[in-house]
């Protein structure tokens, strides 16, 4: 690793400056510390998140809404019950998201902007197309985990359980920096690398998550959480998808399907989730969705498998919604 300087403020306005300077923002440092010893990040400054108070924590107010800090441990959302009862989605996503150790460690901005996990990406000999190369060495070569929709000239895919759960629910995000502050949807966060743009999130320079939040009315849905891995647990999704709808007397109202592990971005159809509106989410209907949400898969070489797989996941997560 190379060396570099460390500073761990007390205040939001000190990190910012520190940050305006040239340094990069640590949190958990589940993803950077690994970057930086694969010599994928060289950053000859870091800003320890970890010492700013107000981050971190979360909290439920009747009639306002979850708020989420963005150094809130991933653990927390996980083993927390009375979270749970708000938002059960949350543990669902989290339960096989990491290790327990990682899942300590790890916080929720963190791994929100966490980098794909594509393996040419992650070696530090290849010059992907990502890394400023020429060519994405996925499309002709090792491709079974990689990008099936929406990709342009890098295949990979958005890698978050947590981040398809939350968009589900129509999460949006507050920033910082110091033009400001701002607020978007989260799924505004995630962007296609294409053309001039390689990059896999829309933060600007020297800005800050600093919290996540999610409407009293979009907890008001029912959601679910599938994911097909690898191995048993702990392992990033081959295919992941959270599915929410408000059920009013068997009926489905406000649909929203986001697909992890098969685009650049978590992936959404809106078509899709308008059919499912006033359904009973009867087979039919969900199995349409499903075709619906695969319409336009361009797989690769390897990664066929992914479009029987996600169909199938879309399929029972939506009848598990009316489930009794």
């Amino acid at each position: 690793m190379n060396a570099f300087s460390y500073a761990r403020p007390r205040a939001i306005a000190d990190a910012l400056r520190y940050l305006r300077s040239g340094a990069v923002a640590l949190a958990g440092g589940t993803d950077l510390l690994g970057l930086m010893k694969d010599g994928l990040a060289t950053p000859a400054a870091l800003v320890d998140l970890t010492g700013i108070e107000g981050l971190r924590g979360w909290s439920h107010q009747r009639g306002k809404g979850l708020r989420i800090g963005a150094l809130t441990p991933l653990v927390e959302l996980e083993t927390s019950d009375s979270l749970t009862r708000a938002m059960p989605i949350l543990r669902e996503a989290l339960k096989d998201a990491a290790t327990v150790q990682l899942r300590t460690m790890g916080t929720v901005g963190g791994n929100l902007l966490q980098r794909n996990r594509c393996w040419y990406f992650r070696d530090e000999g290849t010059v992907c197309w990502l890394k400023g190369g020429k060519r994405c060495f996925a499309v002709d070569g090792e491709n079974r985990h990689h990008a099936i929709l929406g990709a342009d000239e890098c295949v990979m895919v958005s890698p978050s359980d947590l981040v398809p759960a939350l968009i589900a629910y129509d999460a949006e995000i507050s920033l910082v920096s110091a033009r400001g502050q701002r607020r978007m949807k989260l799924a505004d966060l995630f962007v296609t690398p294409k053309a001039k743009d390689r990059r896999e999130h829309a933060l600007r320079p020297a800005e800050l998550i600093t919290e996540v939040r999610v409407s009293e009315a979009a907890l008001a849905r029912k959601g679910t959480y599938l994911k097909a891995m690898d191995r048993k647990a702990w392992s990033f999704a081959l295919v992941s998808v959270a599915a929410a709808a408000k059920i009013e007397r068997g009926i489905a109202r406000d649909v929203r399907i986001v697909l992890g592990g098969v685009a650049p971005v978590p992936w959404r159809v809106l078509a899709a989730e308008k059919g499912l509106e006033g359904s009973a989410l009867d087979d039919a209907a969900c199995t349409d969705a499903a075709d619906r949400m695969l319409a336009g898969a361009t797989p690769l070489r390897d990664n066929g498998y992914k479009v029987t797989l996600a169909r199938e996941l879309v399929r029972r997560a939506l009848r598990s919604l009316v489930a009794a």
